[in-house]
């Protein structure tokens, strides 16, 4: 478990020192240069990462059990997880109403994917790892929300051909991962039958 829990603070804290140490952000930018951070800020995160995977995977080696959550809970993560697809696509479309109305849809699709998880999953290291990027998400994307109010950033306005891509993009990257990739990468099928 430490693996893991070295890895979380690797990687969250890593993205959230612009939230909590912005000035140590910018004075790391002014010596090392605008790429020489960017590099810092990529192997720490790629570290974090790593850790994380490497981690998680031992723990569950030894699973300790904490609640054994209800069938439909289980089947109620596909859909969080859907919408957090969807939300993750939309912080990468121009000009879709997702962006437009929440700003940070990717933050917002972290909270769904981790709570989702966290209510159909009940072993101590799913506590630990999908609580983790939950707090996280929800502390930062307050601050940034609040971050974008003081400086008065607005976002471009939504439009239905990028409702359309974004919800496109959205479905398919989470086809993809429910029905081959989360087998194939995490060893558990999602979604019933899959995999055989």
């Amino acid at each position: 478990m430490t693996l893991l829990i070295l890895g979380l603070l690797i990687l969250l804290g890593t993205h959230s020192v612009r939230v909590f140490a912005d000035g140590f952000r910018e004075r790391m930018i002014a010596k090392l240069g605008t790429n020489g951070w960017k590099a810092v800020y990529a192997v720490l995160s790629l570290a974090g990462f790593v850790l994380i995977v490497w981690g998680f995977d031992l723990a569950r080696q030894q699973p300790v059990s904490l609640y054994v959550p209800p069938l439909a809970l289980r089947h109620a993560n596909s859909l969080f997880t859907l919408l957090a697809f969807v939300l993750v696509a939309a912080a990468y479309v121009p000009r879709n109403h997702l962006k437009a109305w929440l700003g940070h849809p990717m933050l917002a699709g972290v909270k769904l994917w981790a709570l989702g998880h966290l209510l159909a999953t009940g072993f101590l290291h799913d506590v630990i790892l999908f609580g983790s990027f939950l707090a996280w998400a929800i502390v930062l994307f307050a601050t940034s929300r609040r971050r974008d109010r003081r400086n008065g950033v607005t976002w471009a306005r939504g439009t239905v051909a990028g409702d359309l891509l974004t919800g496109i993009a959205g479905i398919g990257a989470w086809a993809a991962f429910a029905f081959w990739a989360h087998l194939h990468w995490i060893g558990v099928a999602p979604i019933a039958g899959v995999g055989g």
